[in-house]
């Protein structure tokens, strides 16, 4: 086979469209994945909309995938053709000082992200660094392995890494799409209790009460802050997520924080970061940190907790759309059409 469908965009026109390709050939060191499901994501949202850079006039969106390996670019140990993966959506740049030290690829200074960087994976083939690879197990269907690439990890990395959540934290998060849906379900997970689920949609807060929230509240409503320390019995959160970002909820999410409590913002968007007063960092020592993405063991962790039941996304895919209906596919996410937690694309 020598030429595929994927899905081009045009950075210069702002157009996509679904074109016949030369299927892309592995160097050593790489794997051609013959993609089965990849994930629609509200970073693809941002670089479609121009609000996240390219380093291409033309690529391929695309950055939670799973599939088969079709091809390797040279042997590699452990892998064979039609082994079932799921990629993680980096690879090293190679010349930044962690690389020419020898360190692990993810910890690259400079890492290239897929779909921004280098073709990504709405497509019928994609060709990823073999290190990127991880292994599914037969049981796991692979749309939900797909979605562990971002949406999945990116909010296990930022509990377990950034926030180094403990049993028993109580835990508000703020934004329930993708992203904070699955959050929900890791704190959960982690023993955070309780758990404080708030979004404007109260189909996002029924959704999350599902999904192990101990309350769901709306963001819109008149003192937040107030209701979540009579939640938590006076003493407010220990960690607030924040996957929407937005200088609104970043306040109100600062403004809900007990002693010692930590902000984690998720989401990245243009807002200005509200610190509030200086004497909540020093007499209630907050602190605040970004979280971005995720590593490759991140991956590792979520299929083996997947496989052995400890995390179910079975809800996870709101809806499996063809290539050819990319375009619809990102429709729905953008207007939230039946409140999706992810479209899958399946070439």
């Amino acid at each position: 086979m020598t030429t595929m469908r994927a899905a081009r965009f045009d950075t210069a026109t702002g157009e996509l469209s679904v074109q016949d390709v030369p299927v892309p050939r592995p160097a050593p060191g790489e794997a051609l994945v013959k993609v089965a499901a990849c994930g629609i994501c509200h970073s693809d949202l941002s670089l479609l909309h121009g609000a996240a850079p390219s380093r291409l006039s033309v690529i391929t969106p695309g950055h939670e995938a799973s599939g088969t390996i079709a091809e390797l670019g040279s042997p590699a140990p452990g892998w064979s053709e039609g082994d079932r993966v799921v990629v993680a959506a980096g690879r090293a740049c190679g010349q930044c000082g962690a690389c020419v030290s020898g360190a692990a690829w993810d910890d690259c200074r400079d890492l290239r992200v897929m779909a921004f960087d280098y073709d990504g994976a709405w497509a019928e083939y994609v060709v990823v660094p073999v290190a990127a690879l991880t292994r599914v197990p037969e049981g796991i269907p692979m749309e939900q392995a797909a979605v562990v690439a971002d949406a999945v990890s990116t909010p296990y990395a930022a509990a377990v890494e950034t926030a180094r959540l403990r049993p028993a934290s109580a835990v508000g998060i703020w934004g329930l799409g993708g992203v904070g849906a699955h959050l929900v379900q890791i704190v959960r997970l982690l023993g955070a209790a309780p758990v404080i689920a708030l979004d404007p949609l109260p189909e996002a807060r029924r959704r999350a009460l599902d999904l192990g929230a101990d309350h769901a509240l709306d963001p819109m409503a008149e003192d937040v802050p107030r209701r979540i320390r009579e939640l938590t019995g006076g003493n407010g959160l220990d960690t607030a997520f924040d996957v929407v970002a937005r200088r609104t909820t970043m306040r109100q999410a600062r403004l809900s924080l007990a002693h010692r409590g930590h902000l984690v913002l998720v989401g990245v968007t243009t807002d200005t970061v509200d610190l509030g007063p200086e004497a909540d960092y020093t007499i209630g020592r907050h602190t605040v940190s970004g979280h971005l993405g995720y590593r490759k063991r991140h991956l590792e962790e979520l299929v083996r907790l997947i496989a052995h039941g400890r995390l179910d996304l079975s809800r996870s895919v709101s809806a499996v759309l063809p290539l050819e209906e990319i375009a619809e596919g990102v429709r729905r996410l953008e207007s939230k059409e039946g409140n999706p937690i992810r479209v899958v694309i399946r070439p």
